[in-house]
């Protein structure tokens, strides 16, 4: 599992980094504000584990932008501010979990697995949205007027704007997800892909529609 570590005492990052590979999860360390949130936003994450105060962005601000963003991974916000005000916050911005300092190892990874096991989707499930029910098993988009057959590429775009109807998805979120978070893509192709999927949509007859925000992503809008 791939975890984003944001903490900027890169002494405690020294302690927990083989704690965390130790326990099976790939992780990647940084220690300011602006760096985390770019790590957010431009790949894809099983866990995040958030220090509150950084340096150049403070924790809470990274996720309300990261969240904004369209980013969904898991996030625990690991701080030493522990009053019931400052956990509250931290709940309000979009942590999923938190864990004040000083801490045992053994709880964050206790609370990091019951982070990674929480139920999503089945795989292979029908995604409904709408008037639209895509099969990603099958490979199948289907609307009022008909079925089409998707790309595995068009099936990754439409489930991820299908699972989050009405939020902004980030380019750079969107790239890591749909092309995986390490793939050298040029940024064309993902309009190439949102015409794609405009053209599936108007081919089954759909009344959900993908709106581009200039600059910043794309939202999929209609009645879900």
């Amino acid at each position: 599992m791939r975890l984003l570590l944001i903490e900027d005492d890169r002494a405690l990052c020294g302690i927990l980094a083989p704690v965390l590979a130790g326990a099976g999860y790939a992780v990647t360390a940084c220690h300011t504000g602006p760096a985390g949130l770019d790590k957010l936003l431009t790949a894809a994450w099983d866990v995040c584990v958030l220090d509150r105060l950084l340096p150049g962005m403070d924790g809470l601000t990274v996720l309300r932008e990261a969240r904004a963003a369209g980013c969904r991974a898991p996030v625990l916000l690991l701080t030493a501010l522990g009053r019931v005000g400052d956990r509250v916050d931290g709940l309000d911005a979009g942590a999923d979990d938190y864990l004040t300092k000083p801490f045992d190892t053994r709880e964050l990874l206790a609370r990091l697995r019951a982070l990674t096991r929480r139920p999503g989707a089945e795989p292979g499930a029908a995604l409904r949205c709408g008037d639209l029910t895509l099969h990603t098993a099958e490979l199948t988009l289907t609307g009022p007027a008909a079925t089409v057959t998707l790309s595995p590429r068009e099936c990754a775009l439409l489930e991820q704007l299908l699972q989050r109807p009405g939020q902004l998805q980030a380019r750079a979120m969107l790239l890591a997800r749909v092309w995986g978070p390490l793939a050298e893509v040029e940024d064309g192709n993902l309009d190439c892909y949102i015409h794609f999927a405009r053209r599936r949509l108007a081919q089954v007859g759909s009344t959900m529609k993908i709106t581009t925000v200039r600059g910043a992503g794309y939202r999929l809008e209609g009645a879900c």
